[in-house]
């Protein structure tokens, strides 16, 4: 089992440190200088790395980042703020960086490096973190080697624990696709907005040599005894005992619930803790719309009391029609 967990932090570590536009490590240099030393690593994930691979890539996007901390204190300097990320994290931030002729947006969120790798162990009930970070990632920053070695070995277990999580959802005789499709669909559930299948579908395929390559490992490490089919497929050896498999689908069921009221108390504590939500949410109305409003800083300070006046101006000038 210990080779095995060896062999995706190995593939991980690598992956991680694949090279970055160096316009995307300005909007992270810009991030950190908001935190300070306290940041002990920033991660680069999500839609825009997947574009980022593109020559199609569009230039209009938000970029994803998390920030890991060291302590919640250091990274704000003020004790609400701090006790809000711990007590439900992450908190979540935006930001617009100038960068050349042009302005990148980017939402970035702070958790502490202590409970990031709670999250993506295999004690961790909850699949947000791992079924995020189970997908590919570049370490944009590292403070130093013992920084590098834990955000890697976090993103490791995120692998694990997600093929581990999954494999009660199928049968026996399984693809590494139909793993990794399955795993996404059911952890697309435990979140307010589910995506359709394609979403799971596109995410597998857009990596399919890599989550291929990563399925037998994080299966051993997971504890799980498997055979190779003569058609590539896999199975497993033992399979699983009914009572176990239907034990662990009821767990799925009650994580779809959990997550969902997760999602729901996060998007309310955003209201107050969303840095910069204002000009995001305005922006985003004018990318689809192109009716453009701007903020106060009044309005900017005060969300909920000016949010009616704002969305009364918006629709007078038809950005909901």
């Amino acid at each position: 089992m210990r080779a095995a967990t060896q062999l995706v932090e190995d593939w991980i570590a690598e992956e991680t440190q694949r090279p970055i536009d160096p316009s995307i490590l300005t909007v992270v240099e810009a991030i950190r200088r908001r935190h300070g030393s306290s940041v002990a690593a920033v991660l680069f994930y999500g839609s825009c790395l997947r574009q980022s691979r593109s020559a199609d890539a569009p230039q209009e996007a938000i970029l994803d980042f998390y920030l890991l901390v060291d302590r919640y204190r250091d990274a704000y300097g003020q004790w609400l703020p701090a006790l809000a990320n711990a007590l439900l994290p992450p908190n979540v931030f935006y930001v617009e960086v100038p960068v050349g002729n042009r302005v990148l947006r980017a939402k970035y969120a702070i958790m502490s490096l202590r409970q990031f790798r709670q999250g993506t162990s295999r004690r961790s009930f909850q699949s947000s973190l791992w079924a995020r970070f189970a997908q590919p990632a570049r370490l944009a920053y590292a403070r130093d080697p013992g920084a590098r070695a834990a955000a890697v070995e976090a993103l490791a277990a995120a692998v694990i624990t997600m093929v581990g999580r999954a494999v009660p959802l199928l049968g026996r005789d399984f693809s590494a696709a139909d793993l990794w499709m399955r795993g996404f669909q059911e952890t697309y559930k435990a979140e307010l907005r589910p995506e359709g299948p394609d979403r799971a579908r596109l995410i597998y395929e857009r990596d399919a040599e890599r989550y291929d390559r990563l399925t037998p490992w994080a299966l051993t490490a997971g504890g799980y005894g498997w055979t190779a089919r003569p058609d590539g497929g896999l199975q497993l050896d033992p399979d699983l005992s009914a009572a176990g498999r239907r034990r662990l689908r009821r767990l799925w069921r009650v994580r779809r619930t959990v997550g969902k009221l997760l999602n729901l108390l996060r998007l309310i504590k955003g209201i107050f803790t969303f840095d910069g939500g204002m000009d995001y949410i305005l922006w985003k109305i004018e990318r689809h719309s192109g009716v453009r409003a701007t903020a106060t800083p009044w309005q900017r300070r005060h969300p909920l009391l000016s949010s009616p006046m704002l969305a009364w101006r918006l629709y007078r000038k038809g950005a909901f029609r």
